[in-house]
């Protein structure tokens, strides 16, 4: 794989990493604690918040698991081991890549 092809690559994976950074902020306040006001807020309507209270955590949890596999995308490419099958060392095709920045695998050996 040539410098250019790295380099774009490498700004893909810095965007996306800068968008799910943006999107952990947004998120911080669907994630909050549901208050118990019965007041304000009726029985199902609290259950509703607690649903996407739940839902919020999940996609943080997704949203931590994608950025910290890219920062390891982007330490191979700093180690010239980006693009190269963890397993047996052949290249990962660009069209692989392209579906999954942090691909450590080639077709082969991921599907076993």
């Amino acid at each position: 794989m040539n410098d250019t092809v790295l380099a774009e690559f490498k700004a893909r994976i810095k965007a996306r990493l800068s968008a799910l950074a943006e999107q952990s902020v947004s998120g911080k306040k669907a994630q909050a604690v549901v208050e118990l006001d019965q007041q304000a807020v009726g029985r199902l309507s609290r259950m509703d918040a607690l649903q996407s209270q739940a839902m919020a955590k999940a996609q943080q949890a997704n949203r931590d698991l994608e950025t910290h596999r890219l920062q390891i995308a982007l330490s191979r490419i700093q180690e010239g081991e980006f693009g190269y099958c963890e397993d047996c060392g052949d290249e990962i095709p660009a069209g692989r890549l392209n579906l999954d920045l942090a691909a450590t695998k080639c077709v082969s050996c991921a599907s076993g």
